[in-house]
């Protein structure tokens, strides 16, 4: 099992939007599993973290590729504009 962050710094005053287009992405991706999206409260303004726990990273890749679908690009699509950064964490879980 491993749990995936990817973790955006939105430009000030983005991260509710950031967190609109995540939720409906969500809704039309396959292999999303067990996600959540979290807002900072104490770490830096505006940073917006998808978590998903996946059974592997084959699972994850194949989610990450869903990403081509048509309805999913249609909804990402402003989304850069939305960023200041960001970056990606993985850690497998030790069950």
């Amino acid at each position: 099992m491993y749990l995936v962050r990817e973790v955006f710094q939105t430009k000030p005053g983005r991260a509710k939007d950031l967190v609109k287009i995540l939720k409906a992405a969500g809704k039309v991706m396959e292999g999303m599993g067990k996600t959540k999206i979290m807002t900072d409260a104490v770490y830096n303004y505006w940073t917006v973290v998808l978590e998903m726990e996946v059974e592997s990273l084959a699972v994850w890749e194949k989610m990450a590729g869903s990403t081509q679908k048509p309805e999913v690009r249609e909804i990402m699509k402003d989304y850069m504009t939305l960023l200041e950064g960001g970056h990606r964490e993985i850690f497998k879980i030790e069950e």
